[in-house]
């Protein structure tokens, strides 16, 4: 029997390796937007036709889609695939981790331009934490009301289920890495902070 949840991850881990919104890999394999999310999601069995036309507009053989094997106990990101995002404000994000299905874990570069303000995120789910090492510059880390200013080689700790906010206090650019376990409810969509 097939695992959907498991199937919708490899799906959206091939599309994610490859560069592609939902959209652009709907267009490709000739799917409807609302089928290939929901496949994504684990939320609908696709026929196999359909899933040989994911596979097509994935650039893929079929069994990649379907076959699970051992090759995939390791998951390598190139430097060239990583997700990079340049933000308003001038400031940059780029995931590190590959995408694993069923995973939760997101290792994250960000570099903030002097005196820059990323604003304010949301709250995830309860069982949410990241960590947090500043590698240059001056980060002030505010975690619900409280704030508290990271310098060159500190690090922090934090319950990620209350909104929290990132911003360089400093006259030159801020870059830190932030580990993040981002546990999702079944009805939220998938948020990045700018960790």
């Amino acid at each position: 029997m097939v695992d959907l949840a498991v199937l919708g991850g490899r799906i959206q881990a091939l599309r994610h390796d490859r560069g592609l919104t939902l959209q652009q890999l709907a267009e490709a394999a000739d799917v409807s937007l609302s089928m290939l999310s929901s496949v994504e999601r684990g939320q609908k069995a696709p026929t196999i036709v359909v899933l040989a036309r994911i596979a097509d507009g994935l650039g893929v053989p079929l069994a990649d889609v379907v076959a699970q094997s051992d090759s995939g106990r390791v998951i390598v990101r190139r430097a060239a695939n990583q997700d990079i995002a340049d933000e308003p404000g001038g400031w940059r994000r780029t995931i590190l981790t590959p995408v694993v299905p069923g995973v939760n874990f997101e290792w994250i570069l960000t570099t903030l331009p002097p005196e820059c303000d990323a604003g304010r995120f949301p709250a995830y789910a309860p069982g949410s934490h990241e960590y947090v090492v500043v590698v240059s510059g001056t980060l002030r880390l505010t975690i619900a009301d409280a704030s508290v200013d990271l310098n060159e080689g500190d690090s922090a700790y934090f319950a990620a289920d209350v909104t929290h906010a990132y911003a360089n206090v400093g006259s030159g650019p801020c870059t830190y890495y932030v580990a993040a376990l981002i546990m999702r409810s079944r009805t939220a969509q998938p948020r990045t902070s700018p960790g």
